[in-house]
C-alpha cells in the first residue's frame, strides 16, 4: 500500500478508534459490561468495513480512474447497507447491549466520514500524474529558433 494511502488510513482510523474507546467507557458506565462490549464491537466493525472500503476505493482510483466517482458512490451505499444489515442481524442479541452497539456504530461511522473528508482535503494528491518516461518529450510545433 502506498505511503499516502497509509497516512490517510491512519488519519481516519485513529479518531474513529478514539471515539469507539470513549463510547465503550461511557457505555460501560451507563449500561455495564455488555454496553462496553457492544461499543467495542461497533468500533471494530466500523473500522473494518470502512477501512476495506477505503482500500478498495484507492486501488480503483489508481487502476480505473474513469470509474472512481461511480465506484465511490456504489461503495458508500454498499457500506451503509452492510452496516444496516449487521445492525439488524444483531438487534436481539444477548452477547452485548444492542442500543450501545447501534449508537456507537452511528457515531464511529460519522467520525470516520468526517475524518476521511478532512484527510482528503488536507492531503496533497496529484490529480494529473507527470509523465515519468524520458523518451516521450513533447514535439515542438512552433517556429524553430
Amino acid at each position: 500500500m502506498p505511503s499516502n494511502d497509509v497516512r490517510i488510513l491512519a488519519k481516519v482510523a485513529v479518531p474513529t478508534a478514539a471515539v469507539g474507546a470513549v463510547a465503550a467507557v461511557v457505555s460501560g458506565l451507563l449500561v455495564g459490561g455488555k454496553g462496553a462490549v457492544g461499543s467495542g464491537v461497533a468500533a471494530v466493525v466500523t473500522i473494518l468495513f470502512m477501512g476495506i472500503g477505503l482500500i478498495v476505493l484507492q486501488r480503483t482510483a489508481k487502476s480505473l480512474p474513469h470509474l472512481f466517482q461511480a465506484m465511490g458512490l456504489m461503495l458508500y451505499a454498499a457500506q451503509i447497507l452492510l452496516l444496516f444489515i449487521f445492525l439488524a442481524a444483531f438487534k436481539n442479541t444477548s452477547l452485548f447491549h444492542p442500543k450501545a452497539f447501534a449508537f456507537t456504530l452511528v457515531a464511529t461511522t460519522l467520525v470516520w466520514i468526517g475524518a476521511q473528508t478532512y484527510a482528503h482535503m488536507k492531503s496533497k494528491i496529484l490529480y494529473v500524474e507527470p509523465d515519468s518516461s524520458e523518451g516521450s518529450k513533447p514535439e515542438k510545433t512552433g517556429p524553430s529558433s
